[in-house]
């Protein structure tokens, strides 16, 4: 069976399952939770408790150069139309004396992953919630450090923030459109304060909503697989962008900025797969992350956004 139908399968009998599907859909697993293998580890917590932490990542950044080359590129589509916002991301290399299990169990966030000991995800975006036929995708796209003086108003008040997210707003709204009805924004651009190792960061989110009809558990499938990869790691319009990144970044995402989820028979919750540190074939760390960048952006304030997202929260 096809992606789909897995999804579909378990969800037309209601059986509580794991699914995690990468960045374009070309690998994923869909297992039931009392299947689940002990080497797959997850945690969804809506009201988690901060746990105080000591550990701190040796980070080798990107070299500047090298990320302004691909900015410039990302740039010069904008501006000749083939894209308006697009996500670029990259690969910081860090050491840390901590093992990938470590890192997961204290790590401080709302979804947090450690997939056989090959990467650990602790993320602050949801992806999608179904509950009572209502659909839910919250994107997040916005960040400045909290230290900053009258952060929230000046991020708030950002011209080019609020162009990169109102256009990740109308794609969500767009992609929810293809399965749901009565789409509709229910919060516009409200502000989280989000936890980064030694800093503090806020972010940015809106909460838009769709209902879907009740046999939705059957055409889980469907609904998930219509409205990835996620709007907010990706740009829009989506299908173009994602072959420009393909070209620019030149490495592969992987899972990273895939989703995971569980369905338990009644609803379904799931997150976007960001902060991200991964394991390579040599047992070397590499820590992956990025920004969204539109006509507007600076090359020196996206660099710094993408090394401030290189932590363990």
């Amino acid at each position: 069976m096809n992606l789909q139908e897995q999804l579909n399968f378990y969800g037309e009998k209601k059986e509580p399952f794991f699914f995690i599907i990468n960045y374009d859909k070309s690998q994923y697993e869909v297992i039931a939770l009392n299947k689940l293998p002990n080497n797959i580890k997850f945690q969804i917590s809506e009201n988690k408790e901060y746990k105080k932490h000591n550990h701190k990542l040796e980070k080798i950044f990107t070299n500047f150069d090298s990320y302004k080359e691909k900015f410039d590129l990302l740039k010069n589509e904008i501006k000749n139309g083939n894209t308006y916002l697009s996500n670029l991301t990259g690969i910081t290399k860090i050491k840390t004396h901590l093992t990938l299990d470590e890192i997961y169990k204290d790590a401080n966030a709302r979804f947090k992953l450690n997939y056989k000991n090959k990467f650990v995800c602790f993320s602050p975006e949801r992806f999608c919630e179904i509950k009572n036929n209502t659909i839910f995708t919250y994107p997040m796209k916005g960040t400045i450090d909290a230290k900053i003086e009258n952060a929230k108003e000046k991020i708030l008040e950002d011209k080019k923030e609020l162009a990169e997210h109102t256009m990740i707003v109308d794609l969500l709204r767009n992609d929810l459109s293809i399965i749901a009805k009565k789409v509709q924004v229910e919060k516009f651009r409200y502000c989280e304060n989000i936890e980064a190792g030694e800093k503090e960061l806020i972010q940015v989110s809106s909460k838009i909503s769709g209902k879907l009809e009740n046999d939705w558990h059957e055409r889980i499938g469907e609904i998930i697989t219509s409205i990835l990869p996620a709007g907010s790691i990706t740009g829009t319009p989506k299908l173009r962008t994602l072959q420009i990144l393909d070209e620019i970044e030149k490495y592969e995402r992987g899972y990273f900025t895939g989703i995971f989820g569980v369905y338990d028979g009644e609803k379904l919750d799931s997150s976007v797969m960001i902060r991200f540190i991964e394991q390579d074939s040599n047992s070397n760390f590499i820590y992956k992350s990025g920004g969204g960048i539109t006509s507007d952006s600076d090359v020196y304030k996206e660099y710094q956004e993408m090394c401030d997202k290189v932590y363990i929260p």
